[in-house]
């Protein structure tokens, strides 16, 4: 069978980790964070398109962001942008995006295969990415199964999920489970091992595989996803909103991925960074010979090995004999931070 292949990109988020530049009405998906000229949705929308055309590429967000979605990516068509009604993880998201494929295509969606895939992630370059979803896509309609694409880990990292190897198959491998977030320990175990890879988050199916394992897995759900389609079939945009409104907030790794009957990994062939803090931008941008990693107009002396971002503010930052920080500047706000406690800058917009 010829599938139709279309591309989905998770776009919402809270804009707490790379705060003050991101917020709720700006998560990090609208920040130059690796391509000082475009956004990471623009560049992942970008991606997409290459692969399976911009008829074809989606966006996935809440009611809030649809409008700034649009505006970042205006080469896609309107009804491209899929705004979920209400926050319900990304098992609601997926809910809702094969819903409305669905209801796209009552006659064609059986033939449909799907990438989902990342808007806030580095990733490069675009022609190993397109080999990797390629690669996945085909072990999807081949299968029949759930595809996932893996990273090899670098570092014994304790802020990514983990997946555990099973056995090989054509161009891809078993998955034999997925682990959480490990300790230090943990997660230095598997880096020994090599049997392990970091979760990226993204995924592939069929939709007619996405259904039947969301059946086995959670019946409800896959209930939910043919009574939306149905209702957005006939228009009844406030029955599509009130079934959406009633499902349990989880996330699909934990509603789908692990309790699925058959699901495959395939390493990723490109590079990849999940941007999780500030001081990942040291691996996205060259630093300068003292280490320290600066957009805007920066000036250093006698500083070493810091961060610091200009948010279009015009204003110049200049540093002396400081070394590991995080300064971020914007027209409301200042942050200046360690660079080993970026994660931690979320508690100001939490009020901690």
């Amino acid at each position: 069978m010829a599938f139709q292949r279309v591309a989905v990109i998770m776009a919402g988020g809270s804009g707490e980790r790379f705060w003050p530049v991101s917020t709720k009405s700006r998560p990090k998906q609208f920040l130059n964070l690796t391509d000082p000229d475009r956004t990471l949705l623009k560049e992942a929308v970008d991606r997409a398109a290459a692969l399976v055309g911009g008829p074809m590429t989606y966006i996935a967000t809440g009611r809030h962001l649809a409008d700034r979605s649009a505006e970042d990516c205006p080469q896609l068509p309107s009804a491209n942008i899929l705004a979920e009604p209400a926050k319900r993880n990304t098992t609601g998201c997926l809910v809702w995006v094969a819903a409305n494929l669905m209801a796209q295509d009552p006659e064609g969606w059986p033939e449909t295969s799907m990438a989902v895939l990342t808007a806030d992630h580095r990733i490069a370059p675009q022609e190993k990415f397109h080999e990797s979803v390629s690669t996945a896509l085909d072990t999807a309609e081949r299968t029949g199964g759930l595809v996932t694409i893996g990273i090899r880990p670098d570092r014994p990292e304790t802020g990514y999920g983990y997946i555990e190897l099973g056995e090989p198959t054509e161009g891809a491998v078993r998955a034999r489970s997925f682990r959480e977030k490990p300790d230090l320990v943990t997660a230095e175990a598997y880096l020994t091992s090599g049997n392990y890879l970091w979760n990226s988050g993204m995924f592939f199916w069929t939709l007619p595989a996405f259904l039947s394992e969301l059946e086995r897995a959670r019946p409800d759900a896959a209930a939910k996803v043919r009574s939306i389609a149905g209702h957005l079939k006939t228009g009844d945009t406030e029955a599509a909103v009130a079934d959406f409104e009633s499902l349990e907030s989880v996330s699909i790794d934990y509603a789908l991925m692990e309790k699925a009957s058959a699901v495959y990994v395939v390493e990723a062939a490109f590079e990849w960074d999940d941007l999780g803090a500030w001081d990942s931008l040291k691996r996205s941008f060259d630093p300068d010979p003292d280490g320290n990693t600066t957009l805007g107009t920066v000036r250093t002396i006698d500083s070493a090995d810091n961060v610091v971002y200009v948010d279009g503010t015009g204003q110049e930052v200049c540093l002396l004999g400081v070394e590991g920080l995080v300064v971020v500047v914007t027209e409301g706000s200042v942050l200046v931070c360690p660079t080993d406690r970026a994660q931690e800058v979320k508690r100001f917009q939490s009020g901690q």
